[in-house]
């Protein structure tokens, strides 16, 4: 069966890197934050995918705790290396759809290499966003999947509430990044960026959503899932 893969690459300034962190220096730049740009963004995102990552980020208990069904869609916002994209693809099969959507070109392309690689059937799409838009067709999506991202946003409620729109009827967001204190150990980088959960929360209810549930599995990392109000 041939593979169903459709592209959607979309210009856009690229400011900074939405990669979704991993416990390895070096730290990714952040916009708006000073830091330098990774110099070489294939070896990052190598170290992104390595087996090591499983036993904090616990994949198959995400994936599981999230509900996914064959046919539906789902954006992974901040795609990164494709860690959780390559996931969502085996959890929604060919029926359902993936959004991978990053600022980095060279991420997205990696991501598309690695779903060939995969050698199964699926049907992605992958969106060049600006750092202020992640560009998804209006109601395209029954999860938007923000994983070690929320922190690089700026004006996060705004950009959520903009982005409400992209949700189907039922739809939801689930936000997954790191503890802001002891909780997340040594992560090899600065915390100061860092977004605590209570903020989150805060920040999506000012952007018009509630808090509809959280899981407690992950030993560094708050996961929570917001529906609008």
């Amino acid at each position: 069966m041939p593979f169903l893969s459709r592209h959607r690459i979309t210009a856009g300034l690229t400011l900074c890197l939405s990669l979704g962190l991993l416990w390895v220096p070096p730290v990714p730049a952040q916009h708006g934050q000073g830091h330098d740009r990774i110099p070489n963004v294939l070896e990052y995102l190598d170290r992104l995918d390595r087996p090591e990552r499983d036993q904090d980020q616990k994949p198959a208990q995400v994936i599981e705790a999230l509900g996914l069904k064959a046919g539906m869609s789902v954006a992974d916002l901040g795609s990164g290396s494709g860690y959780f994209t390559r996931r969502f693809v085996e959890a929604v099969t060919e029926r359902g759809k993936v959004y991978a959507i990053d600022v980095e070109p060279e991420a997205l392309k990696y991501v598309e290499d690695s779903l060939v690689h995969l050698h199964r059937p699926y049907t992605a799409e992958f969106i060049l966003a600006r750092p202020d838009n992640p560009k998804l067709p209006y109601e395209s999506v029954d999860l938007i999947f923000v994983c070690n991202t929320y922190h690089h946003l700026e004006d996060r409620s705004v950009y959520f509430s903009n982005t409400k729109s992209a949700l189907k009827p039922g739809g939801r967001i689930a936000i997954v990044d790191f503890y802001h204190d002891d909780r997340s150990g040594d992560l090899g980088f600065p915390k100061r960026h860092l977004v605590a959960r209570e903020t989150v929360v805060e920040e999506m209810t000012r952007a018009g959503y509630k808090l509809a549930g959280e899981h407690s599995f992950l030993p560094k990392q708050y996961f929570l899932e917001f529906v609008p109000q």
